[in-house]
């Protein structure tokens, strides 16, 4: 869900008051004249500061509402997915066959017998190669050309060095489907180190490495096949992997032979599902908290927001939401119970009760109608991006804060402006008054060195 306007600025701040400097005995006085002009013109700015403040704190009380109503969506879209219930596969030898079901497998029962886990086709460098004594600058040919040819398919393989370990390398990086390596067949302190090639298939797959003038590999050992047979049948059937897919949705891992049938179970769990709707409830009750943190006397910034009365319905309609006539009609057939305090609880005991085919009629899907169609597009009329309440509040406010900073700014131009005439006029009188100080003070002088420290008297 999208909250956010195209754009939401900060108010700006008061202008910082000019320092009057004077020389006169009035220039403190002149000061806090120019700090009151200030002040006063400043009032509306302030104001319309804590309405931008206002403004913010709902937009934040809207956010953090939104993130709590999609996590609400967000466990409806669960229950949806895990509705019906999910495939789980069950082996009664899983040390022989291991088995895992994904959500397409079908339930059922099956029988493996595993006859053999087959083999990989190993090679290893000729004899009369040159011997390797340190695979880091040696080589078992000059080559850096080399053709390798696993089961009837040629790769060409080009080292990027002159070493046997490049060659490894080089092999490894081809993807051909075999696994190269170097193991020592001297000893410690005669060593000779060769190539060792194996298939990866489980397969009577030859591997070759030619080197343009000889073939480089001895077949140590040829690869067979896996091989098994399914509930009962006497033929067997021939794998190149021991991982085997043996219903669609359904992988099993031949791990041992087995002399008698491995039964393979799948059936539908429920425990998914009970875990979506306990996660349902949670942040239903998330909900109710963030709604409930928005009543009253000591509620947060959107106290009285028709959007919080509204949402209070909305959740209060899901919680006693009945439909269907199955023996699962309402929240509570499901174990799912409504508080007195407006929250609800789940009884798991009461839902592994419940019958699945009713249950899933009741909860139907997020798109195809059923508690969890109606419940999520109650909670999208408040949080989709386009249309929905929460986000149209949040971008009406932004409007509100753009327009209430454009009105700071204008003031806050004038008020300079003000303090700027003003601190000028101020500085022109307490120039003057200095000017006129200064006479009086050289008068005084003058008349005190004239008459002395007496008052001159007039005509005397």
């Amino acid at each position: 869900m999208s909250t956010s306007p195209t754009s939401t600025s900060t108010a700006a701040s008061l202008p910082a008051t000019i320092a009057f400097n004077g020389s006169s005995t009035f220039s403190s006085s002149f000061q806090q004249v120019l700090n009151r002009a200030v002040d006063q013109a400043s009032l509306p700015m302030q104001s319309l500061q804590n309405d931008v403040s206002q403004l913010q704190s709902r937009q934040s009380a809207l956010t953090s509402l939104g993130t709590t109503l999609t996590a609400v969506q967000s466990a409806l879209t669960s229950i949806s997915t895990t509705v019906g219930g999910s495939p789980t596969a069950t082996s009664s030898n899983s040390a022989a066959v291991s088995a895992s079901a994904d959500s397409t497998a079908l339930t059922g029962t099956y029988e493996i017998q595993v006859d053999s886990l087959g083999s990989n086709t190993t090679t290893l460098s000729s004899n009369g190669l040159t011997t390797v004594t340190d695979p880091t600058s040696q080589n078992i040919s000059t080559s850096t050309a080399y053709t390798l040819t696993v089961d009837g398919v040629n790769y060409n393989i080009t080292s990027s060095g002159t070493t046997l370990e490049d060659l490894v390398s080089a092999i490894n990086n081809a993807n051909a489907g075999v696994q190269a390596t170097i193991v020592n067949v001297g000893s410690n302190t005669s060593p000779d180190y060769r190539l060792s090639v194996t298939s990866d298939n489980l397969a009577p797959d030859a591997v070759q490495l030619n080197d343009g003038t000889h073939n480089l590999l001895t077949t140590l050992s040829t690869g067979t096949n896996a091989e098994y047979q399914v509930n009962g049948q006497t033929t067997q059937i021939a794998s190149s992997s021991n991982t085997v897919t043996l219903s669609p949705g359904l992988t099993v891992t031949l791990n041992q032979t087995t002399s008698s049938p491995v039964l393979i179970s799948v059936a539908r769990s429920d425990s998914g599902l009970s875990s979506a709707i306990s996660n349902f409830v949670n942040a239903y009750n998330g909900a109710v908290a963030a709604v409930g943190q928005q009543r009253g006397q000591s509620g947060g910034v959107l106290v009285g927001d028709s959007l919080i009365v509204e949402l209070g319905a909305a959740l209060g309609n899901m919680s006693t939401y009945t439909n269907g006539s199955g023996s699962v009609s309402s929240l509570a057939d499901l174990g799912i119970t409504l508080n007195q305090d407006g929250t609800l609880t789940f009884d798991s005991s009461t839902f592994a009760s419940a019958s699945q085919t009713d249950m899933a009629n009741f909860l139907g899907s997020t798109t195809t109608g059923g508690f969890l169609e109606t419940a999520y597009n109650a909670l999208n009329a408040f949080t989709d991006p386009t249309t929905g309440l929460v986000g149209s509040e949040y971008n009406n406010l932004g409007t509100e804060i753009t327009a209430d900073n454009s009105k700071i700014a204008n003031d806050q131009t004038q008020i300079t402006n003000l303090q700027n005439n003003l601190q000028a006029q101020l500085s022109a009188a307490d120039a003057a008054i200095a000017t006129l100080q200064s006479q009086d003070t050289y008068f005084q002088q003058l008349f005190t060195a004239t008459y002395g420290s007496s008052t001159p008297t007039v005509g005397g």
